[in-house]
């Protein structure tokens, strides 16, 4: 094949495929290969269009078939990271990431050797990369996020704070607000805690565990009354979140008492459909 034409043929592709014409873009690449079947960026192409449609088998020949013929291609070995990945073969996907990394490092490459250190169960390993990848890309919510929530988990509140507050900035979704609200409250900011409960509820209204958690906060606030809204609009979600409420309200300091279980039931379900 000529090579105008297959600039040309090339150009069509990820044209189609920006679009989201996936299937045109897979017919076309098709026709392309069958006349230029070991062209490295043709190869290339079809495995990025093969794994937007979910077709990871495919996708990982194709770009194996690439990097055979040019394997210092740093977005073809990252490609081929993602897709070892995505068909949980976690050895290959760390050894393409590591070759990505060598051939251009960068926080693109990080991200992706931290996914897949997460997804491979390498807690340990998964925690150092997200910390590289919060020094090498600040404005990386996902990391901040992802860091702020292992510190939590590790016992170090004051230091996952600042994290999940960089996480928050921006168009952050409901799991970061409510890490940030964990951290919170384990740092006795109530009030604090409370608001980004309230923000995790207006992204995911039927979270029936950040409405018993808002619930604590208020009642840890003293705001007693807001408690029990929070709290009825848990058990209306989701009855078997009664008895984490039953406690919260008899052994908190600002909690109150009920002569039977009955009685609360009552009292939560009043607003109740």
């Amino acid at each position: 094949m000529g090579v105008p034409k297959l600039q040309n043929q090339m150009r069509r592709i990820v044209a189609d495929f920006n679009a989201g014409r996936h299937e045109q873009a897979r017919l076309l690449c098709g026709e392309a290969l069958r006349e230029a079947a070991d062209d490295p960026a043709l190869n290339h192409l079809m495995a990025a269009v093969l794994f937007a449609k979910g077709e990871i088998s495919e996708a990982r020949a194709h770009i194996q078939a690439s990097l055979a013929i040019r394997a210092d291609n740093a977005s073809a070995q990252l490609l081929a990271g993602r897709l070892a990945r995505a068909a949980r073969d976690f050895d290959q996907a760390l050894f393409h990431l590591a070759r990505a990394a060598e051939l251009a490092p960068g926080a693109a490459v990080l991200i992706e050797q931290a996914r897949t250190l997460d997804e491979a169960g390498d807690r340990a390993h998964a925690l150092e990369v997200w910390r590289q990848l919060t020094l090498a890309d600040p404005f990386s919510a996902e990391a901040a996020a992802r860091l702020g929530r292992m510190l939590f988990e590790d016992g170090m509140p004051a230091d996952a704070a600042p994290l999940l507050e960089r996480a928050v900035k921006g168009s952050a979704p409901a799991s970061a607000w409510f890490d940030l609200a964990l951290v919170r409250q384990d740092l006795h900011d109530h009030v604090g805690a409370a608001a980004a409960y309230r923000k995790a509820l207006e992204i995911r209204p039927d979270d029936a565990e950040a409405a018993v958690n808002l619930g604590v906060a208020l009642q840890e606030a003293g705001d007693m009354d807001a408690a029990i809204e929070a709290y009825r609009t848990a058990y209306g979600q989701r009855a078997t979140t009664f008895g984490t409420i039953a406690m919260a309200l008899t052994s908190a300091p600002h909690g109150k008492l009920w002569i039977d279980r009955e009685t609360l039931k009552g009292l939560l379900g009043k607003n109740k459909n």
